[in-house]
């Protein structure tokens, strides 16, 4: 296989997008252990939870630590999840797959602080069923800044029209997915989904825009059904009565970024196709 030099610099970078997510990846991991405590995500260094003890900068190499202490920390042996290295290798994969697509633009770093912010409030959902403040009312903040500062977010050339369209975001997706919220909570006499919910879709709306939002809370739904109808037929209590969805959120929100935009464009043109 011949490459040119612009498609082996393209590579360099996928390469270094994969290296730099396995990074983030595993700072991820700290804020997932942390920020349900209360703890301070940046001090102290990371410490085995079992022993106390700081862990070794080569111990705390992202993807590869793991393999070379067999899952168990240097200092007392204690188990180490095999969940620290999934959530560094997601993180890499997509890093990598947003640069692939994306290149050297200002969508890149944007969707990729994104990345790491589903990825944070996703674990913790599974764990707690919460989705932190920092993470959702932190994104309907930032969105509309980062939209100001880079209108081509949404599709803008105009500062001014880059902010509108965040805020229409914000406020579609929170209003969208918290009448949704509503009528399920009047339908089944309990709440049928929380607030972070609500503001996670306001942040995902305020970054990228109105049409991820319906796009997100459709896919979201089929894959929240699937997960469901899955849980039911195995007789599974992975999550007891409760099934966080802020997971589902995040998947169809990277499947977005992804590719989902161009499914949405492909969707819109074939309605709008004259008979």
């Amino acid at each position: 296989m011949n490459l040119n030099l612009p498609e082996l610099i393209n590579l360099y970078f996928a390469a270094l997008s994969f290296a730099w997510g396995a990074c983030i990846g595993s700072f991820a991991n700290v804020c997932i252990y942390r920020i349900p405590r209360g703890e301070s995500v940046v001090k102290p260094r990371s410490h085995c939870p079992h022993c106390g003890r700081t862990i070794a900068w080569y111990d705390n190499i992202p993807l590869f630590s793991i393999f070379a202490l067999r899952q168990k920390c240097r200092n007392c042996a204690g188990p180490i999840a095999s969940r620290y290295f999934f959530v560094e290798l997601v993180s890499a994969a997509i890093f990598m797959l947003i640069w692939l697509r994306y290149g050297l633009d200002a969508r890149t770093p944007v969707y990729m602080l994104m990345v790491l912010g589903l990825v944070v409030g996703s674990f913790i959902d599974v764990d707690h069923l919460i989705l932190p403040d920092r993470i959702t009312v932190g994104g309907m903040l930032i969105g509309p800044a980062l939209s100001l500062a880079f209108p081509a977010l949404h599709g803008e050339q105009s500062h001014y029209l880059g902010l509108r369209a965040s805020l229409i975001g914000l406020a579609f997706g929170a209003g969208l997915l918290g009448l949704i919220a509503g009528l399920g909570t009047a339908a089944f006499k309990r709440e049928a989904m929380g607030m972070g919910d609500v503001k996670l879709m306001g942040a995902i709306g305020a970054l990228l825009g109105w049409q991820a939002c319906l796009f997100t809370v459709m896919l979201s739904s089929l894959i929240g059904a699937g997960v469901g109808v899955a849980l039911i037929a195995l007789r599974s209590k992975t999550f007891g009565s409760k099934i966080p969805y802020g997971p589902f959120i995040a998947i169809a929100a990277v499947a977005w970024m992804l590719g989902g935009s161009d499914l949405w464009d492909a969707y819109i043109r074939f309605i709008m196709m004259p008979e």
